[in-house]
């Protein structure tokens, strides 16, 4: 199932998105009721979905990150890989959702895309062992973890560069029936691949990182993990446009622009 956030003309709702294929044209979403999470049910209203707003597909309460979870990429960033997972934070305010706006803070000389894979709990969870991991996930989404890199070098720990509006891009949705250990993702900017690996290198896999995560903290319903970026971070500029695709589950696409003061 592939579940979404709209803004449609009666409101805000969360949908199941339905059809085939990516296009918009060519689906339709329906309404659930409430929540997405357990078995949802429907209030049958739907829409195409050309005709209504993709939002962030989950209201994250927190956005926990991996660091350096690619070995290429922890070798890019000058550093050798961790032998534990590396966890930071991006606040909830930073999500935005599919076509928003990625706004360039004019204290930042330099701000990256890191295209990723995320993981969508399902349920509360607390020191979950890795061989249930599984059973906490709700599905998963694209994402990207947007990044001061200047202001990152600066401070030495990461919230800044890291946490700003806009800086944590999700969706086009949640799609809750795809294997997530051996996916292509793939960045491009402007059309140009900048990014290109595998989920099968992550170092740390999904259910290590949840077992590790949860020993640290509790995850609530709609609580989002980033699995990591693979090697090929760069800068963007305003006017540009930044696409992240992972296979099996669809490309998640934003404008970059300038904050007006």
């Amino acid at each position: 199932m592939r579940l979404g956030r709209v803004a449609s003309p009666d409101g805000v709702a969360f949908v199941s998105i339905e059809g085939e294929g990516s296009e918009a044209a060519s689906l339709t979403a329906r309404e659930i009721a409430e929540h997405p999470f357990g078995t949802p049910t429907f209030t049958g209203r739907s829409w195409p979905l050309a005709d209504v707003r993709m939002l962030a597909p989950i209201l994250a309460s927190k956005v926990v990150c991996i660091g350096k979870n690619y070995a290429a990429h922890a070798a890019e960033m000058g550093g050798p890989a961790p032998e534990e997972p590396v966890i930071f934070m991006k606040p909830s305010t930073s999500i935005v959702g599919p076509n928003a706006s990625i706004i360039l803070p004019p204290s930042s000389s330099q701000v990256d895309y890191e295209g990723e894979l995320a993981v969508v709990i399902g349920r509360p969870c607390k020191d979950v062992p890795a061989a249930r991991a599984l059973d906490v996930i709700l599905g998963y989404t694209v994402a990207n973890d947007v990044t001061a890199r200047d202001q990152q070098r600066k401070d030495g720990q990461w919230t800044r560069a890291k946490g700003y509006d806009t800086f944590c891009p999700l969706g086009p949705w949640i799609e809750t029936a795809v294997d997530p250990s051996d996916l292509e993702i793939v960045t491009e900017l402007d059309g140009e691949v900048k990014q290109r690996s595998r989920t099968s290198l992550l170092l740390h896999d999904i259910p290590k990182l949840i077992e590790w995560v949860t020993t640290v903290m509790t995850l609530l319903p709609g609580d989002v993990i980033l699995t990591g970026t693979p090697e090929g971070v760069g800068p963007m500029r305003s006017g540009q446009q930044v696409s992240v695709t992972v296979e099996g589950i669809g490309t998640l696409t934003n404008s970059v622009a300038t904050k007006h003061r």
